[in-house]
């Protein structure tokens, strides 16, 4: 038996997130606009850790990736060495 793991270099875990075929909308917000709704679908999504590390490893600045904002990536990137 073989089990592929997915990482950040693989663009395959992109295909099998939930927020692919939710919408970027949830994921994009307005500024200043709820993100509740997009945490909440990343907590249900089994992607979660491959897209924060993605988000994490190219600097995506903008939108919610893994379950975390903007700014709690930025936070997590001051504690993270």
């Amino acid at each position: 038996m073989h089990i592929e793991t997915l990482t950040p270099a693989d663009p395959a875990w992109q295909a099998q997130a939930l927020c692919a075929q939710t919408g970027a909308d949830f994921f994009f917000p307005e500024p200043g606009s709820s993100v509740r709704e997009a945490k909440r679908i990343c907590g249900m999504c089994e992607m979660r850790s491959a897209c924060l590390e993605y988000a994490l490893a190219n600097d995506e600045r903008f939108g919610v990736w893994g379950g975390l904002s903007e700014k709690e990536r930025q936070n997590l990137r001051r504690v993270t060495p």
